[in-house]
């Protein structure tokens, strides 16, 4: 017969496989990243991914019944689109052309950091003494990294601020979406959502991808790149997401954001002859340390 106390505890883990196969195909969505941009551009890169990513998810929405609830807040939708795919996803692939893929992870995980503080500003939302403790080290862990960036391998060494300022923006989109989301998307299913705003970040990419397509079709490599950023990345990934959601709640699937940077950073590794530094390293777990304080993952007192 098996104890109830271990059945419970079974039950808490059953999650962490999941947890950690969303933290590798994240981490990895750098690395095709840059697999794509080096051949497509930017912008091309942004735009085929949102493309791929709504015809995955278009089907699964329509077959769970939620078209109606996307035709009833369609404008919120596609903006929320532009500003939680479009925008970052051009600015990442962008940045990953002249930082290593593992940096621009490692600020991607400042989002929450963002997040804390836009919901301050905008929605008024009380930030305790220890949240203003880990926003101030966030930034002073960004601010130290930003001091001693190497240069990607075999990509322009110019631009190194740009990018870093680059990988910033985007996270500040998403931390503005997220509170626009809460704002005025409140009641929308999470499918019909997200669905919808890949539908608008491609509206709003098209005709900029299509100015700076290529003159040289890209290969096979980049086609597989975006299109696993696309499939597994934005689609296989979404579904995870609020699988875990469901599973383990809200604040160990958001701690995926601290995890995946750490495999894109062994996947820089490996497959780019990338090197990190221990100054990334450090600079990575301050600013880890301070974004789990200003977002209450840690510090909260336990009752």
């Amino acid at each position: 017969m098996t104890h109830p106390a271990s059945q419970a505890g079974s039950a808490e883990r059953s999650w962490v496989p999941e947890f950690l196969l969303l933290s590798a195909i994240w981490g990895a969505s750098f690395l095709f990243m840059r697999m794509g941009a080096t051949e497509f551009g930017p912008l091309p890169t942004a735009g085929v991914r949102v493309g791929l990513a709504a015809l995955v998810l278009f089907p699964i929405m329509l077959q769970r019944g939620e078209w109606p609830a996307f035709a009833r807040h369609w404008p919120r939708i596609l903006l929320a689109g532009v500003i939680n795919s479009a925008i970052p996803f051009a600015l990442f692939s962008w940045a990953v052309m002249h930082i290593p893929t593992g940096l621009t992870s490692i600020l991607n995980a400042t989002v929450p950091l963002f997040g804390a503080l836009v919901a301050w500003i905008w929605l008024g939302e009380r930030i305790a003494q220890i949240r203003w403790v880990g926003l101030l080290l966030g930034f002073i862990g960004v601010a130290l990294l930003a001091a001693r960036t190497p240069n990607a391998v075999g990509l322009p060494s110019n631009g190194t601020g740009w990018a870093i300022a680059a990988c910033l923006c985007a996270s500040m989109c998403y931390a503005i979406a997220a509170n626009f989301a809460k704002r005025y998307l409140v009641g929308v299913p999470p499918l019909a959502s997200a669905t919808g705003s890949l539908i608008g970040a491609t509206l709003c990419l098209a005709i900029p991808a299509a100015l700076t397509w290529p003159a040289h079709m890209p290969g096979p490599r980049a086609w597989g790149a975006v299109a696993a950023m696309a499939i597994l990345c934005t689609g296989v990934a979404y579904i995870l997401y609020f699988k875990l959601i469901a599973n383990a709640g809200p604040a160990q699937a958001v701690a995926v954001t601290f995890v995946a940077p750490a495999f894109a950073v062994m996947y820089g590794v490996l497959f780019l002859n990338e090197h990190v530094t221990p100054w990334m390293i450090g600079c990575g777990l301050i600013i880890v340390s301070g974004t789990m304080l200003s977002t209450g993952l840690i510090g909260k007192k336990r009752r």
